[in-house]
């Protein structure tokens, strides 16, 4: 199974403070322990919401965009990582080993990524074209 790890930003890293050596660090081991075991499949950490933009879709209306900074700094993403894991209960405890040198109080979040059975009105056909371009999007990505 494939979980999207969801690491909430904080007043720093909407500031565009970046993290500290010593966190740096620690992310490089923990990050490393992860590609040892195998799990880590991608991982990044994101810029300011003040560098961002939303597309807001309502109705049949053109879509809208909002330039950022968005509200709510809690809400907001600051990094990810997407892990492949046995189940639930594996990926939360390689999160719980998560380093916090700094001692700071967050939120991250696990949310398992949804696979073609989990859709019911996924037709072969759709199946078949999602496979196909899942494969020339990895082949690109190994160009790069």
């Amino acid at each position: 199974m494939r979980f999207m790890v969801i690491v909430k930003a904080n007043e720093d890293s909407e500031a565009g403070k970046g993290p500290s050596a010593e966190l740096l660090a620690e992310m490089g081991k923990f990050n490393e322990a992860l590609v040892k075991a195998g799990v880590l499949l991608a991982g990044e950490g994101l810029t300011p919401s003040s560098q961002g933009a939303r597309v807001v879709f309502s109705g049949t209306e053109e879509p809208k965009v909002v330039d950022g900074p968005f509200a709510e700094t809690k809400e907001l993403v600051g990094g990810f990582w997407i892990l492949q894991c046995r189940d639930r209960e594996e990926c939360i405890e390689w999160i719980k080993r998560m380093p916090n040198p700094e001692g700071r109080d967050g939120v991250v979040e696990i949310r398992r990524v949804a696979e073609a059975a989990d859709f019911e009105n996924l037709t072969p056909e759709v199946e078949e074209l999602e496979g196909r371009l899942r494969a020339q999007s990895a082949q690109r990505s190994g160009e790069a």
